[in-house]
């Protein structure tokens, strides 16, 4: 086997170098690709490449032969993740279900280029350390007949529930991947908090960088090497005294751990949240679950065709009905963060 050169082709626009792997060569294991980058032999226009190079159309990608790696297995993602029950707490009522029926299940909306999935909590999107059982791996399940396998357009916490999105063709992924860098994505979270916020309706604006060998992300300073901007809307919908207030929240960006890290810092932290809930001594009101209380509530995107807009919404999971009950909170009534400006 010799090495090639493949040109990029037109919807494979903006796709990363990883997921072009993925798509062309399903079988190449994860740190193999590393590896292969790392020494210079996969090359982008003649240049060195990193596994989130993003890709333009009719970019030439040098594949060296690849022949060692067809005696290996699938990474666990794509292989050993498909055959593994959920944890318990992952399981979402769907245990001893495949990966494409168990899918099917959570689908909130449908059509020849998108699905929306309801991720339940406790689900990771992508495989990390430890991780073999997440929807990416998952998503080769619900291959179409052409043989186009469904992309994953953002990414959600593994304790956050709520909208994902997930193109169905590489046409798809590189319009919506397009949509979200232009921010012309509207998301809404809702999210239960400790105490309420002052005043009921803001914008916090910070910048965030990942702490120094941990996952948290912490608040920087401007100009700090590796900080990014973050910038999120908030709204108080209800309260409960003076204890606990239920938030809609609208991210204009989206940075890890922004929205947990950005109630954290106003002094608001979301209930259930281990990395960020830092108030000693507060006690759980008793009948709630300490789960993470952050749900992806609502996405509403431009269709990649041009047909209209997507506007999908994600109902409450178990844990955060069970407090809304508690509460008296009426998940039904108006939420105040929809029409906030942009920025």
């Amino acid at each position: 086997m010799s090495v090639e050169h493949r040109t990029v082709a037109r919807d494979e626009a903006g796709m990363r170098l990883d997921r072009w792997f993925k798509t062309h060569f399903p079988a190449l294991p994860f740190g193999h690709l590393q590896k292969l980058l790392r020494t210079g032999q996969v090359r982008v226009d003649g240049g060195r490449a990193k596994t989130n190079t993003r890709l333009a159309a009719g970019q030439k990608v040098r594949v060296p032969p690849l022949e060692k790696t067809k005696a290996e297995p699938p990474h666990p993602r794509a292989a050993t993740a498909a055959r593994l029950p959920l944890p318990s707490a992952e399981r979402g009522g769907v245990r001893g279900k495949g990966d494409a029926e168990f899918l099917r299940s959570i689908i909130l909306f449908e059509d020849d280029d998108v699905l929306v999935l309801n991720k339940p909590m406790g689900l990771a999107v992508q495989g990390g350390s430890g991780t073999v059982r997440h929807v990416d791996g998952m998503l080769g399940a619900l291959r179409e007949k052409d043989g186009q396998r469904p992309r994953l357009v953002h990414r959600l916490d593994k304790d956050t529930s709520g909208c994902l999105l997930v193109a169905k063709t590489r046409f798809a992924a590189a319009a919506l991947a397009k949509t979200f860098r232009s921010r012309s994505a509207r998301k809404i979270y809702w999210a239960l908090v400790v105490g309420v916020p002052k005043p009921k309706q803001g914008r916090v604006s910070t910048f965030l960088a990942r702490e120094t060998g941990g996952e948290r992300m912490r608040v920087a300073r401007h100009g700090e090497e590796k900080a990014s901007h973050a910038v999120t809307y908030y709204a108080v919908v209800d309260q409960a005294a003076q204890k606990l207030a239920w938030l809609s929240l609208k991210p204009v960006t989206g940075r890890t751990h922004q929205l947990r890290a950005h109630m954290a810092h106003i002094g608001h932290p979301i209930v259930g949240d281990e990395k960020y809930f830092d108030i000693e001594n507060w006690e759980l009101p008793g009948g709630m679950q300490n789960r993470l209380h952050l749900l992806a509530r609502r996405i509403v995107i431009p269709h990649p065709r041009g047909k209209g807009e997507i506007d999908v919404t994600a109902p409450l999971p178990p844990h955060m009905q069970q407090s809304w009950s508690l509460l008296g909170f009426d998940a039904k009534q108006y939420d105040p963060i929809v029409d906030a400006p942009e920025e």
